[in-house]
């Protein structure tokens, strides 16, 4: 299978760094652009220092025309609401987009002026993005020209809860969601809360309530129960670079049993490459996911309760973004799903 020539947009951020870092492996990669949004240029190696001399390429001042020209598939890190002013552009040139900002993944319009204050730029292009979530989504996802990567938080919870909630196994109006991330899911630019002396032996939550991951976890979630749902979702900061653990709590259906339960979940993830299922009584820890594109899952169903929990743990810079997005490239170009990833 011939080389696919990809560019990378927005190379120098905490994201781009992990995507091109896989993507140096990728044995059916030629990479041909990584740019930035700065005036000046910078070797790839100031960045990821353990890159060999060989392959220092050089991060270059974003340029349309030259990445339309050089490129076959084009990843786009960029933050959020700039990736919907560039995805057009690319697509009517005929190459694959895959978007790794919240900008293609909510299918109403009406949503972006609410939880990212902006209009959307591109509203037609949303009803032709596939929800990159390959556990769930794996044939459209081998089709899809503009492939809207998921977010960190929703990877997480969905792919905790999406067994549950297909099976019918919950009360659907009962879900709460506590999710922890580590700093550099909050971006590579600093803020009030992020400076190390806010961060280190510390923990919060933030954007209570109000989250904008909120409505993309209710969206995939409404697809799979075939009926809208809400959820209680809170984010936390936790004092790491990197991770994301999410608890998450439902009541269990009258007569739903635990083995139902891990039924569920065997069934959907038995042959997944991703996604583990841990015995029955152990649950996943942070060192166990870091710097892997795995989601560990773990499954209790309290009979004192009857309440289901379950607690799901990624690398939010990995699995929750740059990972994925090449275990997307892979199913999208029929390359082996793990190529690069494992």
């Amino acid at each position: 299978m011939s080389l696919k020539r990809v560019a990378v947009i927005g190379a120098t951020g905490y994201v781009g760094v992990e995507l091109t870092r896989f993507l140096l492996r990728h044995p059916s990669v030629q990479i041909t652009r990584l740019t930035t949004s700065q005036p000046q240029g910078v070797g790839l190696r100031t960045l990821l220092p353990e890159v060999h001399a060989a392959k220092n390429y050089q991060i270059v001042p974003y340029s349309k025309d030259d990445v339309i020209q050089s490129s076959d598939v084009v990843f786009l890190c960029l933050p959020h609401t700039e990736a919907m002013q560039h995805a057009g552009s690319f697509l009517s040139a005929g190459k694959t987009v895959i978007d790794l900002s919240a900008d293609f993944r909510l299918k109403n319009p009406a949503e972006y002026p609410v939880w990212y204050a902006v209009e959307h730029l591109a509203p037609e292009l949303l009803a032709k993005s596939v929800y990159g979530l390959p556990e769930f989504y794996r044939e459209q996802v081998e089709k899809a020209d503009l492939i809207a990567n998921p977010g960190c938080y929703p990877t997480s919870v969905l792919l905790g809860l999406l067994p549950l909630v297909k099976k019918k196994l919950i009360d659907l109006k009962s879900i709460t969601v506590s999710s922890a991330s580590g700093v550099s899911g909050a971006g590579k630019k600093p803020s009030a809360t992020t400076h190390f002396c806010e961060a280190h032996e510390n923990f919060f939550a933030y954007k209570v309530g109000k989250h904008q991951h909120t409505p993309e976890i209710e969206q995939i979630l409404s697809e799979g129960a075939g009926t809208a749902l809400k959820v209680d979702f809170t984010t936390h900061l936790l004092p790491v670079n990197r991770g994301i653990l999410s608890t998450i709590y439902a009541k269990k259906n009258q007569g739903v049993t635990e083995e139902q339960v891990r039924a569920a979940y065997e069934e959907f993830y038995g042959k997944s490459l991703f996604v583990r299922l841990k015995n029955k009584g152990e649950f996943p820890a942070l060192k166990d996911v870091q710097h892997s594109n795995f989601c560990d899952l773990g499954v209790l169903l309290n009979p004192r309760t009857d309440t289901v929990t379950v607690l799901a743990a990624i690398d939010n810079l990995v699995k929750g973004a740059a990972g994925q997005a090449v275990q997307n490239f892979n199913i999208r170009f029929g390359f082996e799903e793990g190529t690069a990833l494992l």
